[in-house]
């Protein structure tokens, strides 16, 4: 299929009244329910003014009403461009005026997002003013697209996913129905959902990980369980909802897996419908994931790899039981069939066994970063003919394990005339048995160039001295590469879509009182 919204309709002749979607509060919508409401969203837009390849925003609390207008905004052939509905106005607004959205759809709390949109809905009220806003009741009782407003087109623009910008300005990330449908076509090879799978839906909507949570599992008419942020932050409550739902398929970032393997209470619960535990986002330490698979032993894992402009491009599934004497994370593994890799150092390709920076290329590759086409430029290469991404992530090819990860190229520092890889050090510390979260920053020093900053999270009844680091460190570690600092902290801070705010740790560790 060439279109998002094409797994929705087939999906809904197949299984009119099997359940699509359903909210944690038992809130569910049927394919045909979906489906109906979906294009009645549809035929609002168009008769708004919006046309093919508009982008419409979404700041919206995940639920089976966000996820509605999402497949609305894609019946109506524009594209939906999905934002953390609790993040800063500001950052909002910025994102929403770069892409020069026609419609907003937004929640009575933050209804002032929508100010001066040409178009705004405003779901969880009653009542609006002004001429160009309208309820969610509104918007459902708008009659239905009779029919596709133009001939659907793979290379059509789907959606836009927002990642931090090196300037501090977020850059738009432009995904085309192409790249988004090979991508859900490889996961029903790989994966083999039917219609009787239950899927998670963890991840926000602006996070990569939501394509494979919502299309999925619409395309082979299985049903989807929304988790909104509340829920997904909650171990104990998280691992109820699992085993009472019957999930079948788990999507989720390491941290949470993490963290349901540590404060979950796993052993109180049936977790015998669980087939299937995928993870990407960030390396899964070894010791957590010996965890979690000790507590689920029965289902099959994946580790899953691709920044947001590829999606997922490699994968590697993992041999279980995890041994007790493995310490270093898995392999990143080998490219999906979808996708080629190529590893180069200085414009060469590289043995095996060497580090260089890995380049995809396949029809799951990005368009462009929207409205950015120096920088664009700036991440592909073409060599005889094939357009190949840099996705600034440095790996080494092992052996029958495919590529095992090292760390981003712009997280690698020259300290003493020596090149460092922060995430190498981060590996280190995740082998001490008091260390549950580890992440390593750097800062400018006059004396070293670097100044190298260890921030630990350790129960406090087990919790190494510095003295103690410092000796494992240097243990476990070349001397040029033992942090200078070591900072203890309740948790790791982290992003809306769980990965770590390295950004927020270097103004932590910058202030006075550090």
């Amino acid at each position: 299929m060439a279109h998002l919204a094409d797994y929705l309709e087939a999906s809904t002749r197949r299984f009119p009244d099997r359940v699509a979607a359903a909210d944690p509060d038992s809130t569910s919508l049927t394919y045909r329910q979906l489906n109906e409401r979906a294009t009645r969203v549809a035929g609002f837009l168009v008769a708004r003014g919006v046309r093919p390849g508009d982008r419409v925003g979404l700041a919206l609390p995940k639920n089976t009403d966000a996820l509605t207008a999402v497949f609305g905004v894609l019946k109506a052939g524009a594209a939906y461009v999905p934002v953390d509905w609790t993040g800063p106005a500001e950052r909002i607004a910025t994102i929403f005026g770069n892409c020069n959205v026609q419609a907003i759809f937004t929640h009575s709390s933050r209804a002032a997002l929508a100010d001066g949109a040409a178009t705004s809905v405003v779901l969880g009220t009653d009542s609006v003013s002004g001429e160009s806003t309208f309820t969610w009741n509104a918007v459902l009782a708008h009659a239905a697209l009779e029919a596709p407003p133009a001939v659907r087109d793979a290379e059509d623009l789907a959606y836009i996913l927002y990642t931090s910008g090196s300037t501090g300005v977020p850059k738009g990330v432009t995904l085309t129905h192409r790249n988004a449908t090979s991508f859900v076509d490889w996961c029903s090879s790989v994966f083999d959902p039917t219609e009787h799978d239950r899927f998670s839906s963890h991840a926000p909507f602006h996070f990569d990980l939501s394509i494979l949570d919502i299309y999925v599992p619409l395309k082979h008419g299985a049903a989807v369980y929304l988790i909104p942020e509340d829920l997904g932050k909650k171990p104990k409550d998280l691992a109820r909802f699992i085993a009472e739902s019957r999930i079948t398929v788990w999507y989720s970032t390491p941290a949470i897996l993490a963290l349901l393997g540590e404060f979950g209470g796993l052993d109180q619960f049936d977790y015998s419908s669980l087939r299937t535990v995928l993870f990407a986002g960030e390396v899964f330490p070894v010791k957590q994931l010996r965890r979690l698979v000790s507590q689920w032993p029965h289902p099959a894992y994946y580790n899953l790899y691709g920044p947001t402009e590829t999606n997922v491009c490699t994968f590697a599934r993992i041999p279980t039981p995890v041994p007790e004497d493995r310490t270093q994370p898995y392999p990143i593994g080998w490219p999906c069939s979808n996708c080629a890799a190529l590893v180069l150092d200085e414009g060469k390709e590289v043995e095996p066994g060497a580090e260089g920076l890995l380049y995809i290329s396949g029809d799951s590759v990005f368009s462009g970063y929207w409205g950015r086409a120096e920088e664009t430029a700036s991440v592909f290469i073409e060599r005889d003919g094939v357009r190949w991404y840099n996705t600034g992530d440095v790996v080494r090819q092992q052996g029958d394990e495919g590529f095992i990860y090292v760390g981003r190229r712009d997280r690698m520092i020259k300290r003493r005339g020596y090149r460092i890889e922060l995430g190498e050090i981060e590996s280190c510390l995740y082998k001490h048995a008091s260390i549950s979260e580890a992440a390593v920053v750097a800062l400018p020093d006059p004396q070293a160039g670097m100044r190298v900053f260890a921030c630990v999270v350790a129960p406090a009844e087990s919790r190494p001295s510095i003295v103690q680091l410092k000796i494992f460190c240097s243990q476990n570690l070349p001397a040029y590469m033992n942090p200078d600092v070591f900072v203890f902290l309740d948790e790791l801070p982290r992003t809306s879509t769980n990965k770590v705010n390295y950004q927020e740790l270097i103004r932590t560790v910058a202030s006075p009182s550090a």
